[in-house]
């Protein structure tokens, strides 16, 4: 009888503990709601899409394997498999222009090799870099934007080195060129010998 009443005293003076137990959430559950709010909101906004010509390059990829087209593969793997690479970087293959450049470094590249193959009088091995740079060249050409002449870039020039001196910023050849392929810059998306560029704006600021 005693053991009875003691325990019933128990019960009686410890109701806050039995209810907490019923309403506290469990662990896992608690652990999850920190999880979730912890993690960013993430949507189709935060990711760039791809470039037109990227996104061609892909779905040509896939016509290829199912195609067979061996020299097509060799190139469209090798240039996306460039573009991967990159976008682990700070400098992101992420416009047409960008990776028009791309296609045409790697045509380059192929063309040293098919010399070097002429001399070693390989010629089988020409002829198949020979085709990877006839398809380089014309994924380059189908991406390549508005042509700017000579004339043209000289122009863009000559107006952000005035521009620059208008603020009274330093007219320096780096700078001058950060300003002309910059988004929304004068030769921004346009075709062009950037070599070329180059010389104008080095003459023009010196």
């Amino acid at each position: 009888m005693s053991f009875k009443l003691g325990v019933t005293r128990f019960a009686a003076t410890t109701p806050s503990r039995r209810i907490s137990c019923r309403i506290s959430p469990p662990f896992s559950t608690v652990a999850t709601l920190k999880i979730c709010s912890s993690r960013r909101n993430y949507s189709s906004e935060d990711v760039a899409p791809a470039p037109p010509l990227l996104a061609k390059l892909k779905g040509d990829l896939k016509a290829a394997m199912k195609a067979k087209d061996k020299a097509r593969l060799v190139v469209l793997r090798s240039v996306l498999a460039a573009t991967l690479n990159a976008s682990k970087t700070a400098q992101p293959i992420d416009t047409d222009a960008k990776l028009v450049a791309l296609l045409r470094k790697t045509a380059r590249t192929s063309q040293d090799a098919a010399s070097e193959f002429k001399e070693a009088g390989r010629t089988d091995l020409v002829e198949k870099e020979q085709e990877q740079i006839q398809i380089l060249e014309a994924y380059a050409q189908e991406g390549a934007g508005e042509s700017a002449s000579s004339e043209e870039v000289t122009a863009a020039v000559e107006a952000v080195m005035s521009e620059l001196k208008a603020a009274n910023a330093s007219v320096r050849a780096g700078d001058v060129i950060k300003r002309l392929l910059a988004p929304g810059g004068p030769l921004d998306g346009k075709d062009f010998n950037k070599a070329e560029m180059a010389k104008i704006v080095k003459k023009l600021c010196a």
